[in-house]
């Protein structure tokens, strides 16, 4: 991997595991698509985050970083600097690399916002008045609750444990359900390679007002979607996210 050094403008991602990356896919098509020559991107495994400056001194044509799963909170520790909206959110995804300083910002709010927007104007739908459920507690959740919260949509937050003002999945009963119309999936689960999980909420209450969007993008069409659309239900997955968050890293990185 050292022959990565003669690259002239190097990015990657961090995370772990890196099993299927979409950010390598996606900025590998860009390069060749818009012709930027002399740009490559890379997957960094990283068990942990303290890894990083080793990884930045090692290469110090980086200019740039994702960061994904479990390092987009921790890795906050190690940046000479985090940018105002991520330090709000709590978590960095995106790390902009320029003479020797590493700054860490958040573009999983701005993917989440547009997409989110977008999915509600095609379904007819405003923020106003609107409720969510958000399936799950972990470091994907704090860009959702943080666009939620912006937004003015009032959320409850779902987990497998109830906790201080979060419910637990068997707390989802029918009125519950019944007065939160969108459903947020930031959990893993239904991922590829575990197509088959799904989030235990009770689907049963599915009607075809709710609207079920998806973090997961691989498969497509998620079970927890599909659940969802045999209820008649609206669904989105979270490709239009990743894309949006792609583009807002890349405008970071070269501002």
């Amino acid at each position: 991997m050292d022959a990565l050094r003669d690259i002239p403008q190097l990015y990657g991602l961090i995370g772990y595991p890196l099993s299927h990356s979409f950010s390598k896919r996606y900025f590998t098509e860009k390069f060749r698509r818009e012709g930027i020559a002399g740009h490559q991107y890379e997957l960094f495994p990283m068990e942990h985050a303290g890894a990083l400056p080793g990884l930045v001194a090692r290469y110090p044509n980086l200019r740039g970083l994702n960061v994904t799963i479990p390092h987009k909170q921790k890795v906050m520790a190690f940046l000479d600097a985090i940018d105002e909206e991520a330090r709000r959110v709590g978590a960095v995804n995106t790390i902009r690399i320029a003479e020797g300083r590493l700054t860490g910002y958040n573009t999983d709010v701005y993917g989440f916002e547009r997409s989110l927007l977008e999915f509600l104007a095609a379904a007819g739908h405003t923020a106003d008045g609107l409720k969510a459920l958000v399936l799950g507690t972990g470091g994907a959740s704090k860009a959702v609750v943080f666009v939620l919260e912006k937004l003015g949509i009032g959320f409850a937050l779902v987990s497998r444990q109830q906790g201080d003002g979060i419910l637990s999945y068997g707390d989802l009963d029918a009125g519950v359900m019944a007065s939160h119309r969108l459903l947020i999936n930031t959990t893993p689960l239904g991922m590829w390679p575990n197509e088959d999980s799904l989030p235990g909420i009770p689907y049963e209450y599915l009607v075809p007002e709710h609207l079920l969007y998806d973090l997961v993008y691989n498969p497509e069409r998620t079970a927890f979607m599909a659940r969802g659309i045999s209820r008649g239900a609206l669904a989105c997955n979270g490709l239009a996210m990743l894309q949006l968050q792609a583009e807002k890293a890349w405008e970071i990185w070269t501002a």
